[in-house]
């Protein structure tokens, strides 16, 4: 198990990176998870406070319209304790993949439907109607 103090700065560097998410600042908040992911025990990599940074990332890389990276970091996500179970990491998957122009984008947003209902796509004012309707039209929902 982590000593204590670690545990504390990673959780610090995680809030630190939500912080600079919230106010647009994606470099600063990439760099604060990666600090945060770089501290974290080798036996550790694959649990679920690694899958939480790993969807950060994503989602910063996603902000920046940086496919290829959001991509990467979401299926490490995926890869790691609970990420599989997780709605949010299936949806951002899903939507970096279509901007891609990956069909299997709509796999990931079928899973996210599957996991959390339609709450995941109401939830994304911007985007969730249009992705439920994109569903529909190829059979999925």
């Amino acid at each position: 198990m982590m000593e204590e103090d670690l545990y504390e700065q990673i959780e610090r560097l995680a809030e630190e990176g939500n912080a600079h998410l919230d106010g647009g600042r994606h470099a600063q908040a990439l760099a604060a998870w990666r600090a945060a992911l770089d501290l974290l025990p080798e036996d550790e990599r694959l649990d679920g406070q690694a899958m939480w940074l790993h969807a950060s990332m994503g989602e910063a890389y996603f902000l920046m319209e940086n496919w290829p990276a959001a991509k990467d970091e979401f299926y490490d996500a995926l890869n790691c304790s609970g990420g599989l179970d997780n709605p949010f990491v299936h949806y951002m998957l899903g939507k970096t993949l279509l901007r891609l122009s990956d069909s299997k984008g709509l796999d990931q947003l079928v899973q996210a439907r599957m996991l959390d209902g339609d709450r995941i796509f109401e939830a994304d004012k911007e985007e969730g109607a249009a992705l439920l309707q994109l569903m529909r039209e190829n059979g999925l929902a």
